[in-house]
């Protein structure tokens, strides 16, 4: 007789993706506009505009590294609402005009509380998939932020035609709202504490970080900081090749790609293993970057951003479902807290150090610098995950 399938669409999953929608479209419709704000509003350099684009997830970085380790303790739903209070809140500092170390601070406060509160999302929803569907309901979980990721930089950078930066923060303001009003819908689930009990906390490394989540969380970070030159630097890229309007549609495109593509992959990794997803995804990774460091017309443009969508997309929601998976059901929240950590590090640090490498590259060169790194990256993933993964299947075909 045929077992039902464990249900996936639940009323808590179906709330978590949507903050989660929320506040990864209000980060990437500031990430795509702020570079240009601060220089147009505050005469900053490439470098500058790259630190006020980094600062955010910086914050964000150190957000997740406290909630990694207090969420158990408190309780999640609480920190959610905390942290998206904070969020909202520090929005208004961007109404305020006190200079660009000002604004740099406003996005080190505003990483900081998306730190708590996406920590908690990305945690509590593993506990709210069946183990048989993990890596198809992360997989559909990532797809709210995939929306946002084509969704945001449009809003973003179509209103900085046709509107104000206010009506931007404003826009971002009532995107806060939303989401912490959808809170009060959640219901949180009891995290297990058992063997936490047993445990007297120390200020040590694996209380902050889970050690069996950094080499693939490594890779991530590799990928995001190549990642990176796209979200913070597309814009004036796009200036200097005269595809300012394709700039628009760009992560449409991105985002239509990974949506669908991520139709299939999550069932994909379930059946057979994430080796035969990622292998491909870094070399479609490379073939986008390079791509759009040549590209002249909108179709290369847009083409590029597909590309980059089904390598970078992919490879991105896999990661963290191999590091979930890495990890006893206990140390999920710091596994996902490590895996972001190093996402964000990558993300957050490359704007400003890209930044001081563009005067002498260009953008065309640099483009195609970090496509090779990100086709080189999974040499390195092989020795740090792939090899395991394939010998671990070898050995359960054989005793099956």
């Amino acid at each position: 007789m045929e077992q039902t399938r464990p249900t996936l669409w639940t009323k808590n999953f179906i709330i978590l993706s949507s903050i989660n929608f929320f506040l990864t479209l209000m980060f990437f419709l500031l990430n795509a506009t702020i570079v240009l704000y601060a220089i147009d509003e505050f005469n900053a350099t490439a470098s500058q505009g790259g630190l006020v684009a980094g600062i955010f997830i910086i914050g964000t970085l150190f957000g997740r590294l406290i909630t990694g380790v207090i969420l158990e303790a408190a309780g999640p739903k609480r920190i959610l609402a905390i942290g998206l209070v904070f969020f909202t809140l520090t929005t208004f500092l961007y109404f305020v005009d006190y200079g660009l170390t000002f604004l740099i601070l406003t996005r080190l406060i505003h990483g900081f509380t998306l730190g708590i509160a996406s920590t908690v999302i990305g945690t509590v929803v593993v506990y709210a998939l069946p183990t048989s569907r993990k890596g198809e309901g992360i997989g559909y979980y990532s797809l709210a932020a995939t929306l946002a990721t084509g969704i945001g930089p449009f809003i973003g950078l179509y209103m900085t035609q046709h509107t104000s930066f206010d009506m931007i923060f404003i826009f971002c303001l009532l995107l806060g709202i939303v989401s912490l009003g959808t809170t009060f819908f959640y219901n949180a689930p009891i995290l297990n504490k058992t063997e936490k009990k047993r445990e007297k906390f120390e200020f040590k490394l694996s209380s902050f970080i889970e050690p069996r989540a950094i080499p693939i969380s490594f890779i991530i970070l590799l990928l995001a900081f190549c990642f990176s030159s796209v979200l913070s630097f597309l814009s004036i890229y796009a200036i200097e090749v005269d595809l300012v309007e394709a700039s628009s549609f760009f992560f449409v495109a991105y985002g239509a790609t990974v949506f669908v593509s991520r139709l299939f992959t999550g069932r994909l990794m379930d059946k057979k293993g994430s080796n035969v997803i990622m292998y491909p995804a870094f070399i479609i990774f490379g073939v986008g970057m390079f791509l759009l460091s040549s590209a002249n017309n909108s179709v290369t443009f847009l083409l590029a951003a597909a590309l980059i969508g089904l390598g970078f997309g992919n490879i991105q929601s896999v990661s963290q479902v191999i590091a979930v998976n890495s990890v006893a059901s206990h140390r999920v929240g710091l596994a996902t807290a490590t895996f972001l950590v190093f996402f964000e590090a990558g993300a957050g640090f490359g704007p400003y150090l890209l930044g001081l490498v563009i005067p002498t590259t260009g953008y065309s060169v640099l483009y195609v610098i970090l496509g090779i790194i990100g086709v080189t990256t999974s040499v390195l993933y092989y020795y740090l995950h792939g090899k395991k993964e394939h010998t671990h299947r070898m050995h359960a075909a054989e005793s099956s």
